[in-house]
């Protein structure tokens, strides 16, 4: 954008220097020839094909101004939607990062559970296998006296 800014100053710098050039080609030949040379309706047929080419840059140089103006203005516009994009996608990677966040300390929460389940579930076995072997002993302790009687 500063490259299209600096170009459309040095298209106005054109446009100022050609205008004065202009003037002063059109003061001097004025004052300098006012008899010379053949004249049509008091017009000296140089300073016409002058004027005519100083007014042909003229219009280019106002064309190629009007065409950088839209380009910049075109330039603008995509860098506040750019801009709005960046922080859509800034807001929404932030949302992604609170997420992760949540689900890693969820994630340990639940693995603290599943370890305290499993402890309590391994303690269940040993406390059932003791029991399921007491159980066996009184059973086998009644069989015995059965047979004795």
């Amino acid at each position: 954008m500063k490259k299209l800014f600096d170009d459309r100053e040095s298209l106005h710098d054109q446009v100022r220097l050609l205008k004065s050039q202009l003037e002063q080609r059109n003061g001097l030949d004025g004052v300098q020839n006012p008899g010379e040379n053949a004249q049509e309706n008091g017009i000296d047929p140089h300073l016409l094909e002058l004027q005519r080419d100083s007014n042909r840059q003229i219009s280019e140089l106002k064309f190629k101004l009007v065409k950088s103006e839209q380009e910049v203005t075109t330039l603008e516009q995509n860098v506040l939607r750019l801009e709005g994009q960046v922080c859509r996608y800034k807001s929404a990677s932030e949302n992604a990062e609170k997420i992760e966040d949540e689900l890693k300390v969820e994630k340990r929460r639940l693995q603290r559970e599943l370890r305290s389940a499993l402890d309590r579930i391994e303690e269940l076995e040993v406390s059932n296998s003791h029991l399921s072997k007491r159980l066996e002993k009184m059973k086998a302790n009644r069989n015995a006296l059965l047979a004795q009687q």
